[in-house]
């Protein structure tokens, strides 16, 4: 799904912040976002158009993220807990834009693996390296497919009423990959976060907050030989 030879630029968590992904995909890269491109920000019916015309123009894919697995049941009719940023997201998009959002996010990969880089939205399974991502969102997420789309939890709640997630994961990362994720705003200074995990494996978190008070990040990467 990457073409072979092509740099590339990975993009985090977007939210709905429609001017700052306009800046992030004014590239001549091939364009990685990590999921959740709606949900927040100020216009995240503009920031799917634009997904839309980079895929359209082979340039870039988007990888499901939960805020996107949660969007496109909402499209489908199915229940799921609707909140303020999911309504006005839903509310934004007219009834063409809607289908083609659905469609597209009924392709977008959960993960996505390229020699010794992996890209997810949420967090890395061992799993990953061996199986595809399912061609389709099941009802019930678990395994891997929880894994990418909402982390690695500790069963227990935080007072925003979210659950509680864990990075153990991270130490789950062979020597010699490096997982770039978003889903966990994690940076102390505003650049992207890199953590090292016991297994000799990195993961680098591009959540930055866009679209949530924060800004968005992206890094580029060059092509690789493979």
């Amino acid at each position: 799904m990457i073409p072979p030879g092509v740099a590339l630029r990975v993009v985090g968590d977007v939210h709905g912040d429609a001017r700052a992904f306009a800046h992030a995909v004014a590239t001549d890269r091939f364009v990685i976002q990590l999921g959740d491109l709606g949900d927040g920000g100020s216009d995240s019916a503009a920031v799917l158009r634009r997904m839309l015309a980079v895929l359209e123009a082979g340039r870039g894919l988007f990888l499901l993220g939960n805020h996107d697995a949660k969007l496109a049941r909402a499209l489908a009719g199915r229940q799921v807990r609707v909140d303020a940023a999911l309504a006005a997201t839903v509310a934004q998009l007219d009834p063409p834009l809607a289908a083609r959002v659905a469609a597209a996010i009924a392709r977008a990969p959960a993960w996505l693996r390229q020699g010794a880089r992996l890209f997810v939205h949420g967090a890395f399974h061992p799993a990953m390296l061996t199986s595809p991502p399912p061609a389709e969102l099941p009802q019930q997420v678990t395994g891997p497919l929880a894994c990418a789309l909402y982390g690695q939890t500790t069963g227990r709640m935080q007072p925003d009423g979210f659950p509680e997630r864990s990075l153990r994961w991270v130490d789950r990362i062979p020597a010699g990959l490096t997982v770039y994720c978003g889903h966990d705003r994690r940076s102390a200074d505003g650049r992207p976060y890199v953590l090292r995990g016991a297994g000799g494996g990195t993961a680098v978190f591009l959540d930055t907050g866009a679209g949530k008070g924060g800004h968005l990040s992206w890094i580029d990467l060059p092509a690789t030989e493979d």
